[in-house]
């Protein structure tokens, strides 16, 4: 849950409040098309923080893979959309 400060309001603060108050969090949201969301920022003028890639991540002896892109919000809280690309085998490292 994001809760939205109200000072004198009940809240759950557990120190100090200072901007940007989302400093340190990410949040992934797994969405069914991370280019339609992506293109909405466009539209509205939003810019990315992090621009669109696909990664692929070591899980166990293979590779989860995600299109992505992450958006931060006034506050600070970055957002990173993630549309899944399946799995693959693990990639062996290069060797120079």
């Amino acid at each position: 849950m994001l809760e939205q400060h109200c000072p004198g309001d009940r809240s759950f603060v557990n120190g100090a409040l200072a901007q940007p108050f989302g400093r340190g969090i990410n949040f992934q949201l797994a969405v069914p098309s991370v280019d339609e969301i992506a293109n909405r920022c466009a539209r509205q003028g939003i810019a990315l923080f992090w621009p669109m890639e696909e990664r692929w991540y070591r899980q166990g002896d293979h590779e989860v893979g995600q299109r992505q892109m992450i958006v931060a919000d006034p506050d600070g809280y970055l957002v990173r959309c993630m549309q899944p690309l399946g799995t693959r085998s693990k990639r062996l490292p290069a060797h120079s």
